[in-house]
C-alpha cells in the first residue's frame, strides 16, 4: 500500500520523455520526507510496523486519534534512516550488479555532448581569468621602481610589497582551493575575481605606502584562487581524448598575461604627462594609470563567468541532479547546434549521483534557530568539511602520489621562479657595472663665478672649492660631492637623481625651488644657508625609473613560452604527461649550464628564452596531471595545495638567488640545476593519466 507520509517516492519526469531519476525522498529542504503531514485515517497504520518495507501489505494494528507531535517527530527521524538505509543498500546492489558508475557515465554523456562552440566559450572567459593571474604576477615588479619614489619608500620597506603579494597568492590557492570543492566552481571564481578586482581598483589611489600594500594583499587573496579554479572548472566540462591539449591551450593565457602587461607597462608608465592631480596630496601619476589598465583582463573574465553555468560534475558530487541534467543538455543542444545538427536529441535519461552523507545538525538547525545562527552552523560546518577534505588526501590511495607531485611542484618553482628573479636582476647589475665604469672623478678642482648650465652626469667630486657659483635649471643625476666648499652659491630649479653631498661645508648659499633637501646631505656643514620652496619628498624621474630594457626583458620572456607552449599542446595526448614533464625539466637542467656563459646584457636575455621555452612544457604537464589524479570531490583543494607550495617556493627561492647577484653565478646555477635533476627524476615516478577516466 502507499505509504501516508511519502517517505520513499520514485519520483520520474517523463513529461517530453526528457529526464528520468530514482531518488528516496521528497520534502523541498531535501528531507526524505514530506513536510505537510497527511490526515490520519481510522486506519492508519500503527508505530509498530513503522520503517516496514514496501513489500508488507498493510500494518499491523490500528492507531486511533490525533498523534502527538512527539511521535510525529520520531516517525520522520525513523524515516530519514530507514531512507537513508534503502539508498545505500540500493546503491551497494547496483554496484554488485555491475552497471556503469559515475566516471564511465558522466564520460560517456560528455562524448555524447561532443567538443564544440560551448567549450570554446568557456576556453575564452578562463583563459581571460588566467591571463588575469599573468598579469599581477608582473604588475608589482614593473611599478615598484615608480611606487618606492612616489611613496618615499625605504630601502628596508622595498622588499615587503613583493614578499606579501606572494604570501597573499599562496593563501588564496589554499582557501579558495579548498572552498571550490563545497561551494562550488563557478562560484568561487566569481568570488576571487571580484575581489582581485575591487583591491586591485582602491589600490590605483592609494596614496600611502602601508594602505597600497594591504590593498594589494588583498587583491593577491583574490587572484590567487584562479588557478585550482580555472583548472578544475574546464577539466571537467572536457572528455578524456581532449583534456591533455586543451588544459595545454589554456596554458598560454598566463603568457598572454605577461605579454599584455609587458607591452602596456612600456607603454604607459614612462609617460609622466599621463598622470593627474587632485590639489597637492592626491597624484595620480602614470605608473597608477598602468595599474588600472591591468584590471580590464579580470573584468572581462568576470562578466563572462556570471553567464557561464556551474560545473556539472560538481552539481552530481553534491546529489544536485536536475541542475547538472540541464546544464549537460545545454552543453549538448549548444555544440551540435553549432555543427549544424539541430536534430540531434540528449538521450540521457537516468544520471547516477553518489550517496552524500548530511549532517544531521546542519538540518535541524535550519528549520530552528535565529538566521544568523543557522547562518553560523553552515559556515563552520563548511570548514569542517574542507579541513576533512585536506585530511583525507593523506589517505594511502593519494599519499604516496601526492608526495611525488609535491617535491615535482616545488623544485619546478624553486628553479623557475628563482631563475626569473636571477635573470633581471642580473642585467640590472651588469648595467650598474657598466655605468660605474664611466664615472668622472673630479680632485680638488676649483671654480669660481662660473654659471652652470648643463647637466652634470655620473662624476665624483672630492675636496672642490666651488666660490660664487649658479646653478640654474639643469640636471644632476649620479653625482656625489664629497669634502667640499660651497660658498656664496645660488642653486634654482633643480632635478637630482641619486646624488648627494657628503662631508661638504655649505656658508652663505641659497636653495630655490630645487629637490636638494634633508636627506641628500649627509655629515654636513651649514653656515647661513637658506632653502626657499624646497620640493619636499620623493619625485620621480620616469627616464631614470623605468628602463625599458626591463620591459624588454620580460616581454621576450614571455613570448619565448609560445613554441613550448604548441609543442606540448600538440603532444600532451601523444607522448603522455609524464615525458612531457620528466623530459621538460631534466632539458631544463642542461639549459642552466648555459648561463655561466652569460658575460653580457644579450647573453643573459638569449638563455633567459631559452630556459623559459623548454620550461613550459613541464609547467603544462603538471597543471594536467594534477586535475586527473585526484576525485572530483578533492580536485579543487589539491590543487590549491600544490599551487600554494608553488608560490612557498616562489617565495624561498626569489631570496635566495637574489643574494647572490654581484656576488657568484655558480651558486644560483647549481641549485636550479640540482632542483630540475630531482624533480625531472621523481615525475619519471608518477603514473600516466591520459587514459585516465575523472574519478
Amino acid at each position: 500500500m502507499d505509504d501516508p507520509y511519502h517517505n520513499n517516492v520514485n519520483q520520474q519526469m517523463t513529461e517530453g520523455g526528457e529526464y528520468t531519476y530514482t531518488q528516496d525522498g521528497g520534502g523541498h529542504d531535501g528531507y526524505p520526507y514530506q513536510t505537510d503531514y497527511p490526515q490520519q485515517d481510522e486506519d492508519a497504520a500503527s508505530d509498530a510496523t513503522e520503517g516496514a518495507d514496501e513489500d508488507d501489505q498493510m500494518y499491523e494494528g490500528e492507531y486511533q486519534g490525533v498523534p502527538h507531535p512527539d511521535e510525529i517527530k520520531e516517525a520522520r527521524r525513523a524515516a530519514r534512516l530507514e531512507a537513508k538505509r534503502k539508498a545505500r543498500l540500493a546503491a551497494q546492489q547496483e554496484e554488485e550488479g555491475g552497471e556503469e558508475s559515475l566516471p564511465e557515465q558522466y564520460e560517456s554523456i560528455m562524448e555524447d555532448c561532443g567538443h564544440g562552440r560551448f567549450q570554446w566559450m568557456l576556453f575564452i572567459v578562463l583563459g581571460l581569468a588566467l591571463m588575469a593571474d599573468g598579469v599581477d604576477g608582473f604588475v608589482v615588479s614593473f611599478v615598484m621602481p615608480s611606487a618606492e619614489k612616489d611613496m618615499c619608500i625605504s630601502n628596508s620597506n622595498k622588499g615587503l610589497l613583493g614578499l606579501l603579494v606572494y604570501v597573499s597568492m599562496m593563501v588564496g590557492a589554499l582557501v579558495w582551493g579548498g572552498l571550490c570543492d563545497k561551494m562550488g566552481r563557478r562560484r568561487c571564481l566569481i568570488y576571487v575575481l571580484t575581489i582581485d578586482l575591487v583591491f586591485s581598483f582602491l589600490s590605483c589611489f592609494a596614496q600611502g605606502y602601508g594602505f597600497f600594500v594591504f590593498l594589494r594583499f588583498c587583491s593577491g587573496f583574490g587572484i590567487g584562487g584562479s588557478i585550482p579554479i580555472v583548472y578544475t572548472y574546464f577539466t571537467e566540462f572536457l572528455q578524456m581524448d581532449k583534456r591533455g591539449e586543451h588544459l595545454s591551450w589554456l596554458c598560454m593565457f598566463w603568457m598572454l598575461g605577461g605579454l599584455y602587461a609587458s607591452f602596456t607597462a612600456w607603454g604607459i608608465i614612462p609617460h609622466y604627462g599621463w598622470g593627474f592631480a587632485i590639489g597637492t596630496q592626491f597624484q595620480i601619476h602614470s605608473w597608477r594609470l598602468f595599474m588600472f589598465v591591468c584590471l580590464f583582463p579580470a573584468l572581462a573574465a568576470l562578466i563572462g563567468v556570471v553567464f557561464m553555468p556551474e560545473s556539472p560534475r560538481f552539481l552530481l558530487e553534491n546529489a544536485r541532479h536536475d541542475e547538472a541534467w540541464m546544464i549537460l543538455r545545454k552543453v549538448h543542444d549548444t555544440n551540435w547546434k553549432a555543427k549544424g545538427e539541430p536534430e540531434r536529441v540528449f538521450t540521457v535519461t537516468n544520471i547516477k549521483t553518489p550517496q552524500t552523507q548530511e549532517d544531521e545538525f546542519i538540518e535541524i538547525q535550519s528549520d530552528t534557530g535565529t538566521a544568523f545562527q543557522r547562518w553560523t552552523v553552515r559556515k563552520m560546518t563548511m570548514l569542517q568539511q574542507v579541513m576533512a577534505n585536506v585530511m583525507s588526501l593523506s589517505a594511502p590511495e593519494l599519499r604516496l602520489q601526492g608526495l611525488f607531485l609535491v617535491i615535482v611542484w616545488f623544485c619546478m618553482a624553486f628553479s623557475y621562479h628563482g631563475l626569473g628573479v636571477w635573470f633581471p636582476d642580473m642585467i640590472k647589475y651588469m648595467q650598474y657595472e657598466e655605468y660605474e665604469s664611466k664615472v668622472r672623478v673630479f680632485h680638488r678642482e676649483r671654480v669660481e663665478h662660473f654659471h652652470f648650465n648643463f647637466s652634470l652626469v655620473n662624476q665624483v667630486h672630492r675636496e672642490g672649492e666651488y666660490i660664487h657659483d649658479k646653478f640654474v635649471n639643469i640636471e644632476i643625476k649620479s653625482v656625489k660631492f664629497e669634502d667640499s666648499l660651497f660658498e656664496n652659491c645660488y642653486f634654482e630649479d633643480i632635478k637630482s637623481t641619486n646624488t648627494f653631498f657628503e662631508n661638504c661645508t655649505i656658508k652663505n648659499t641659497v636653495f630655490y625651488n630645487t629637490d636638494l633637501w634633508q636627506e641628500k646631505f649627509k655629515n654636513c656643514r651649514m653656515e647661513n644657508t637658506t632653502f626657499l620652496h624646497p620640493k619636499k619628498g620623493c619625485h620621480l624621474n620616469f627616464q631614470e625609473e623605468n628602463d625599458i630594457v626591463i620591459y624588454l626583458v620580460s616581454f621576450l620572456g614571455s613570448l619565448a613560452v609560445l613554441p613550448g607552449n604548441i609543442i606540448s599542446a600538440l603532444f600532451m595526448d601523444k607522448i603522455g604527461r609524464i615525458r612531457i614533464i620528466g623530459g621538460s625539466m631534466l632539458v631544463s637542467s642542461a639549459c642552466t649550464f648555459l648561463l655561466l656563459l652569460s658575460f653580457s646584457q644579450g647573453a643573459v636575455i638569449c638563455w633567459q628564452c631559452l630556459f623559459y621555452a623548454v620550461s613550459v612544457a613541464a609547467w603544462n604537464g603538471l597543471e594536467v596531471i594534477s586535475v586527473e589524479l585526484y576525485p572530483s570531490s578533492k580536485r579543487g583543494t589539491a590543487f590549491g595545495i600544490l599551487n600554494g607550495i608553488c608560490k612557498f617556493a616562489a617565495i624561498i627561492a626569489s631570496f635566495i638567488f637574489a643574494a647572490f647577484i654581484g656576488i657568484t653565478k655558480i651558486i644560483p646555477i647549481f641549485l636550479a640545476f640540482i632542483a630540475l635533476v630531482c624533480g625531472g627524476l621523481v615525475a619519471l615516478k608518477l603514473p600516466e593519466t591520459r587514459e585516465k577516466i575523472l574519478s
